[in-house]
């Protein structure tokens, strides 16, 4: 399974970031390669990314469901794939220190079956970038 963490420090309060990563709308735009997403239900979405890797186009659809918020430090979600077979998961904290806030973004990702061979060693490459690029412009985004 891979996993890719990142951390940013936003001059903010914590109730402004849980304001914003607590509605998966708001940042759902935000995830590179990101096509659409519908919501379900307050807690369930399916999401749609359209992306190249080394000359391969892949559209991949995917499940995501909340299943843990602690208001205002943590939500926490996951991963289904409705296209692949998927799974993983992964979650935002926001910690409050010295004024500002800590958010940390966190996901794993992982690819079984026959594509899970080819899909692994890209999702190894991809997710750390991923995961770096979605928690830096959330920062941006709360932020502005």
């Amino acid at each position: 399974m891979a996993q890719a963490s990142h951390s940013v420090q936003i001059p903010v309060s914590q109730e402004k970031v849980w304001a914003f990563v607590s509605k998966i709308e708001k940042w759902a735009v935000l995830v590179p390669a990101y096509k659409e997403h519908k919501e379900l239900d307050a807690q369930t979405s399916h999401w749609t990314f359209e992306g190249n890797f080394k000359g391969l186009k892949k559209k991949v659809e995917i499940e995501i469901k909340i299943i843990e918020m602690n208001e205002p430090s943590k939500i926490k979600f996951e991963i289904t794939g409705l296209s692949d077979n998927i799974k993983g998961g992964g979650e935002f904290t926001a910690e409050p220190k010295d004024g500002d806030t800590y958010m940390t973004g966190t996901v794993e990702v992982t690819a079984g079956g026959l594509s899970g061979a080819v899909l692994n060693p890209a999702i190894k490459v991809l997710l750390p970038k991923v995961t770096t690029r979605l928690t830096e412009k959330i920062a941006r985004h709360i932020q502005a």
